[in-house]
């Protein structure tokens, strides 16, 4: 019998073996085909234990079933439904259009299957063993489902269309040639991208990727040692949440679920540098509880990020830099112990409108992490905080904020300048705290009147003075603008004439910063 009179009349073709006979009836049937022993060390598609004919069908002809197979029996659908079987020799779909549904579980691939642009419904892949997926452009209009599958060299979904979900949950995935082990620059996924408790072993490239939905790596564990990148995805649009945050280990429910008294909780991790520069995110970059692990020269770049909500709640990295360089947030959601040290955190042009802190974040705190984004001077960061606080409501904390800022920018000032800031920071704190210059005023006065009411002081002309007040006097001297017609009414002698003169000079000094201080104030409101 000829393969064509075969398909054509749904007889069974005479050169098929055993193993293939049955699957071709299972698949005109559209029932579950099993080949697996009941033996769950020799079952498992992942160990050495062989399989032999009796379990290997050839890819020629899964190829030919779902490219051109049989049709299905009377009130049946056909698909593909494979258990525990070997698959010889290249699977070969490329460029073609397979309407049946396919699902294989625990299955074995001796090589390659290739999925180059071919147009699919649905495909389901589970605990399978697969050498390499190469399927840039391929299209399906539902699902494509790989969770717990083992790949060997490499995943290619570049440019790839997935009609509803593509889910890798517990996939293990080794480099290619490369050194990517899942490339899926381009991709359009139409809802959600689960990746839960994924161990990828190389660059996991996600450039330009559209997810319709979320995209979760809860649990998974990235590692690229050989390569800068672990997760390089610039240009990632996410409509709502993109998820690096804890996976309940044993629990059915990977995807947010509450896990179990007693579940076991696998953190996300990440071992190489991680790329977002420019990601879109609907609702929130969600970092709660990650572990990073960087070389000096990886980092975690968030660069131009816009997303309504960062819970930057992860582990403190020990290495390596952490960039947010004009990133736009809404909410930046942290906690003090999250942020890496002096040198290694970058924020300029940093937007964020509120701060909500989990965990104490005092002020302090919160000044050194502005001071650690800045190797040099930046009023940026500064500002920004301010900003934020004042508009909660904290204008004590802002202002001291705008303190700190002066300060900073004092230390890079030259001699002359820096001691005049010293003096400004010691009378009034550069206008924010100008109760100062009233003490400072208060003290000098009643100083100095008690030392002038001991001093010599004969009148400028006899007849025409008015009486000899010292505190008056004192006062007259320390207000530069205002005269009280004491100090052009006596002549003083000697080391009193050099305390006056000094009065002058410290009067000038505090109205000076008080003014400066005023201007500043008027100039920020």
């Amino acid at each position: 019998m000829t393969e064509g009179a075969g398909i054509r009349t749904g007889d069974l073709p005479d050169d098929l073996t055993a193993a293939e006979a049955g699957m071709w009836q299972a698949f005109r049937n559209g029932s579950v085909y099993d080949l697996s022993s009941g033996d769950t060390l020799a079952d498992d598609p992942h160990g050495g234990h062989p399989w032999g004919p009796e379990r290997t069908v050839r890819a020629r002809i899964v190829c030919w079933l779902l490219l051109d197979g049989p049709p299905a029996l009377a009130g049946r659908v056909a698909s593909l439904k494979l258990t525990g079987v070997q698959i010889s020799g290249t699977l070969d779909l490329a460029g073609g259009t397979v309407t049946p549904y396919v699902e294989l579980r625990g299955c074995r691939f001796e090589r390659e299957v290739l999925l180059p642009e071919a147009h699919f419904t649905t495909v389901r892949l589970v605990d399978c063993s697969v050498p390499r997926l190469e399927a840039a452009r391929v299209h399906t209009e539902g699902d494509l489902h790989l969770p717990r599958c083992r790949f060997h060299n490499g995943v290619r979904l570049t440019d790839a269309q997935i009609g509803t979900d593509l889910l890798m949950n517990q996939a293990i995935v080794y480099r290619d040639r490369s050194g990517r082990s899942i490339a899926g620059d381009g991709m359009t996924i139409g809802q959600d991208l689960q990746a839960e408790m994924l161990e990828s072993h190389g660059e996991l490239s996600l450039r330009s990727a559209k997810i319709g939905v979320s995209l979760s790596l809860r649990g998974a564990r990235l590692a690229n040692p050989y390569s800068r990148l672990a997760l390089n995805a610039p240009q990632l649009t996410v409509e709502r949440t993109l998820y690096l945050t804890p996976a309940g280990v044993g629990s059915p429910l990977l995807s947010g679920a509450t896990p179990a008294r007693g579940t076991r909780i696998q953190r996300f991790e990440c071992q190489g540098g991680v790329r977002l520069d420019d990601g879109r995110f609907g609702d929130s970059v969600d970092l709660e509880r990650a572990r990073f692990t960087f070389t000096d020269e990886q980092e975690l770049s968030l660069r131009r990020v816009q997303t309504p909500e960062l819970r930057f709640l992860g582990e403190r990295p020990q290495r390596g830099k952490v960039v947010l360089s004009g990133a736009r947030i809404v909410n930046l959601v942290d906690r003090a112990g999250a942020w890496p040290g002096p040198g290694n955190l970058h924020m300029g042009g940093f937007a964020y409108e509120n701060l909500v802190p989990q965990g104490p974040f005092p002020l302090t705190e919160r000044l050194e992490w502005v001071a650690a984004a800045s190797a040099e001077y930046n009023p940026e960061p500064y500002e920004r905080l301010a900003t934020v606080l004042r508009a909660g409501g904290e204008d004590e904390d802002a202002r001291e904020v705008l303190l700190a800022k002066q300060r900073r920018r004092r230390e890079s000032l030259p001699i002359a300048a820096k001691l005049w800031g010293y003096v400004q920071d010691w009378t009034v704190a550069y206008g924010y705290r100008p109760g100062r210059a009233a003490v400072w005023m208060a003290v000098l006065w009643a100083a100095s009147s008690v030392a002038f009411a001991h001093a010599s002081h004969p009148p400028m002309k006899s007849g025409e003075h008015p009486p000899w007040n010292p505190a008056l006097f004192a006062l007259d001297l320390l207000l530069p603008v205002i005269d009280l017609g004491q100090v052009g009414s006596w002549r003083l002698h000697g080391g009193w004439q050099w305390l006056a003169a000094a009065m002058i000079l410290l009067g000038w000094i505090l109205a000076t910063t008080v003014a400066a201080g005023a201007t500043r104030l008027l100039r920020r409101n």
